[in-house]
């Protein structure tokens, strides 16, 4: 079976530069240039705050900021540990560290920064939605939700804790209870791009399509840049049989990131519902040159070769996907299958059994059919 991949989209928030006392000029000149977008002015501003006042905290911290909007976490996490070591009591530098040390996938760390800043100010709402985003990372949904919770008891407004908690919702299963957070995200920033886009996503969980393709609507609306909205937007149409358009929304997200495996792969399904099968070969080999340990990618494009009839190149594919996740059921059926059209009985009826064992109930039929 194919499977069509959507994309969800998870924030890491840092709070905004603060004002310092000492060399007060300077930072402000710092603040201003940040909120431009211009960062590396930005930290010219912050080293003569810091030439001007060596102890200057804030100048550390915005700094940091800074360098991580370019993105160099690691000399963000520099500045932000001087912070602290001239102020230990800094909540908010121990929550931008701990946002570095996520963005370089140190969770970890990250949470112990975190519970610092709590335990230094527990009414910093960003500070538990950040947390979350964390725990969520680990897998820990339950965890990342009550993080959320309280970051939407101590701000009710908070729409980016609505989002957050909706994308932990979603990660358990409960797309109902999603897309209710995703809502209210949306009521308190009716811009809120990337909810109306996981908002879709969940309704397209639920198989409300339609609904889910005007939410992706609404998402380029507000922003054309975003290119898994493009391809999200793709995927729902494939799900409706506008294989067509499907194919027009995937061309947008591969030109707005020509580096978008799943798009390709999206993409590669559309092509095969059209019957070009040549063309979803070449964009499954696309995906896999992005992602070499794309599984779904190979075998799907074994069973592409197969269409086609080259059972030798089918089985290659699925001795990939299989060497990539050895109890994918599926891809040992098929490789059985092409090794049985092939003659080679003994070792396409081990396949069978294989994929019987992991719970490929057909293989079973086959079995009979073929291997007794």
């Amino acid at each position: 079976m194919k499977k069509l991949v959507l994309t969800l989209v998870l924030l890491f928030y840092l709070a905004p530069p603060v004002y310092s006392q000492t060399g007060e000029t300077f930072n402000e000149l710092g603040n201003t240039k940040y909120e431009q977008g211009n960062y590396k002015e930005a930290i010219e501003y912050y080293n003569k705050a810091i030439e001007i006042n060596p102890k200057d905290v804030e100048a550390y911290n915005n700094r940091g900021l800074a360098k991580a909007s370019l993105p160099h976490y690691r000399g963000a996490i520099k500045d932000y540990t001087k912070a602290i070591e001239i102020n230990p009591n800094y909540a908010i530098a121990y929550s931008n560290r701990g946002v570095a040390k996520g963005k370089l996938g140190d969770y970890k760390e990250a949470i112990q920064d975190f519970n610092k800043a709590i335990e230094i100010n527990p009414t910093l709402a960003e500070v538990y939605s950040n947390r979350g985003v964390t725990k969520g990372k680990l897998g820990d949904y339950k965890g990342a939700i009550q993080d959320y919770n309280k970051a939407i008891e101590t701000n009710p407004r908070y729409g980016d804790a609505y989002y957050g908690r909706g994308v932990e919702k979603a990660g358990i299963g409960d797309y109902r209870g999603a897309i209710k957070d995703y809502t209210k995200a949306i009521e308190i920033n009716p811009n809120y791009a990337i909810a109306y886009s996981n908002r879709g996503v969940a309704k397209g969980k639920l198989g409300d399509y339609k609904e889910a393709i005007q939410d992706f609507n609404k998402a380029i609306e507000i922003n054309p840049t975003l290119a898994e909205v493009y391809s999200n937007r793709g995927t729902a149409k494939t799900s409706l049989g506008d294989y067509k358009e499907a194919i027009q929304d995937f061309n947008k997200a591969i030109e707005i990131n020509p580096r978008y495996g799943d798009a390709y792969y999206n993409r590669g399904l559309a092509k095969s519902n059209l019957g070009d099968y040549k063309g979803e070969i070449q964009d499954y080999t696309k995906a896999i040159e992005i992602n070499p340990k794309y599984a779904e990618a190979y075998y799907n494009r074994g069973i592409a070769k197969s269409n086609l009839g080259d059972y030798k190149g089918e089985i290659q594919d699925y001795t990939k996907a299989i060497e990539i996740n050895p109890k994918y059921a599926e891809a040992y059926y098929n490789r059985g299958a092409a090794k049985i059209q092939l003659g080679q009985i003994d070792s396409g009826c081990l396949d069978l059994s294989k994929a019987g064992e992991l719970g490929e109930s057909e293989a079973y039929d086959a079995i009979k059919q073929y291997c007794n």
